[in-house]
């Protein structure tokens, strides 16, 4: 509404200004004198010096040099400025410039009213006006390049008194900012009490379900694009405080079961840290880890956690060492098996590996010998029977310790030994 009135303001201010100089009874001065006819008009108003003056402009006539002495113009009345009035600029360009004089100004064509569509879309002040600068020189120059001197003269200093107008609307402009900006000021006043309380809950390092219902509660007052701007970007730093502290009690959770095989209150856990955080199910997989919890509480030894309820675990792990430097490979896994059902299971897990990684390079050791052993042989029967058996530890490695970290080793030495056997 205000674009609109704004523009029928500059509409009525430029229209009342055009006919300043041909009002009362003051005959108009000539322009350039050419044929008319029905495609080309005269301009009807002379050049306009700088320092001349609205009164100077209607008492006294002006001589066009290149035309010849002055034609008078038809007088302008004061039903003729307030039907020019109504045409919009580019209407009255064309009036002035193109029609011929005989032709009366109500037969022109009436500028018709802007669809209700395009009188929504505000118009960009910096595209707008320096578009608008750019059709005037143009114009300017399509003058001057027709040989019409005087009437470019007289449209470009049309567009130079343009400038005390500018004044008003920068006056204009910096009222309507000063009052935006008091607007603007009242409303954060108005929602203080909600943004202190987002600022002091980031402060804090509240929970982001918090801090984002406050925020979203903020929103929904429709505070301003500022201040929903400030809401949102307050939301984004809660999500990542929170999100750090939502990984670190994944980490513990896992934990439980993973080192100590405490699964029911790793379920426990897991099932609240669900709840917690559950708008971080797409970064965390929370649901994967209680699947994953419940999967190593249904493998799990029950007896043997109850036989730790009455033994020490300590005393039993001390002894794996022992046992791994006697070979007695068989009797550490079992007793290391048991202990993943204590409150030891990731030092038992540990102490687990170390007893795969000792018993595959046993059996590697062996498959070395037997391979040697096979090149020296001669008799193609025997060589193969020799290949076969140094295949036979790595298998075991295999499947006495799939999970073992040596594992890509030993299925690439077999491989080379089926390729030679293959040979």
């Amino acid at each position: 509404m205000r674009t609109r009135f704004f523009g029928k303001a500059l509409l009525m201010a430029t229209a009342s200004f055009m006919l300043a100089a041909c009002a009362g009874n003051a005959p108009c001065p000539a322009t350039d004198v050419q044929p008319v006819n029905g495609t080309q008009a005269l301009l009807k108003d002379t050049t306009i010096d700088a320092g001349q003056t609205a009164a100077q402009n209607a008492t006294t006539p002006a001589t066009n040099p290149e035309a010849g002495p002055a034609a008078t113009q038809p007088q302008a009345t004061p039903s003729d400025a307030g039907q020019t009035a109504a045409f919009d600029s580019q209407a009255l360009d064309s009036y002035r410039l193109n029609t011929p004089d005989n032709i009366p100004v109500d037969t022109l064509p009436q500028a018709k009213e802007q669809p209700a569509a395009a009188s929504k879309q505000a118009p960009d002040p910096y595209t707008a006006f320096p578009a608008l600068a750019a059709q005037v020189f143009a114009h300017a120059d399509t003058l001057f390049a027709s040989g019409l001197t005087d009437s470019a003269s007289a449209y470009l200093e049309r567009f130079r008194i343009i400038k005390p107008l500018w004044s008003t609307w920068e006056s204009r402009v910096d009222s309507l900012l000063n009052m935006l900006g008091k607007s603007r000021a009242e409303k954060i006043k108005a929602f203080e009490p909600l943004v202190l309380q987002i600022q002091n809950m980031n402060r804090a390092q509240a929970a982001y379900s918090l801090v984002a219902e406050t925020a979203d509660s903020l929103i929904a007052l429709a505070p301003g694009d500022s201040l929903t701007r400030w809401a949102q970007q307050q939301k984004a730093t809660a999500y990542k405080n929170t999100l750090v502290k939502a990984k670190k009690d994944y980490a513990s959770v896992k934990s439980l079961a993973d080192d100590h095989a405490q699964f029911a209150e790793a379920q426990k856990k897991a099932a609240e840290l669900q709840m917690r955080y559950r708008d971080f199910e797409n970064e965390l997989h929370i649901q994967a880890l209680i699947d994953y919890i419940a999967g190593l509480a249904a493998a799990n030894d029950s007896e043997a956690a109850k036989y730790w309820e009455s033994h020490d675990p300590a005393e039993a792990l001390a002894k794996i060492d022992d046992l791994i430097k006697a070979g007695k490979y068989a009797e550490a896994k079992k007793i290391l098996n048991k202990l993943k059902a204590s409150k030891l299971r990731k030092e038992a897990n540990a102490k687990y590996q170390e007893l795969a990684n000792t018993f595959c390079n046993a059996q590697r050791k062996t498959t070395s010998q037997l391979f040697s052993k096979a090149q020296k042989q001669k008799d193609d029967a025997k060589k193969k029977k020799l290949l076969q058996d140094a295949i036979a530890p790595l298998e075991k490695c295999l499947n006495e310790y799939p999970e073992n970290s040596q594992r890509q080793k030993v299925i690439d030495n077999k491989q080379f030994l089926e390729k030679e056997l293959a040979k």
